[in-house]
């Protein structure tokens, strides 16, 4: 599993990748009040905004970590299971499957014993 800067993560399984939104980002929030998806048709860029989780009245967006085009959103999100991603957000709380444009490449992101250290910081 790797991870970006602004926290999210992927999960490259051979040429789909699973994405999501790190524990370190989703911290304080007791409650997701909304999840919505934005338009997945078509080849999203690394850093669009692929859903956002609103609570009390803050926004939150959760953007791509690389290139590439969304093929399937976690139907247990979008089904009204919202706070899956506070339960399990690296695992069952992905947001999004994606093939990736670069599968192999990993530039920018960090592997997650980097990614400890970086949120200690």
């Amino acid at each position: 599993m790797y991870y970006t800067k602004d926290h999210e993560w992927i999960d490259f399984q051979g040429s789909v990748a699973y994405v999501g939104v790190s524990t370190f980002k989703l911290k304080g929030i007791l409650q997701v009040e909304q999840l919505s998806f934005a338009d997945a048709e078509g080849l999203k860029k690394k850093g669009d905004t692929i859903a956002k989780i609103t609570y009390d009245d803050y926004e939150m967006a959760i953007q791509m970590p690389v290139d590439g085009k969304v093929i399937s959103l976690n139907d247990a999100l979008l089904n009204g299971s919202q706070n899956l991603l506070l339960q399990q957000p690296e695992t069952t709380g992905w947001i999004a499957l994606i093939v990736p444009d670069k599968p192999y490449e990993r530039e920018e992101l960090i592997v997650q014993e980097q990614y400890q250290q970086y949120t200690k910081g």
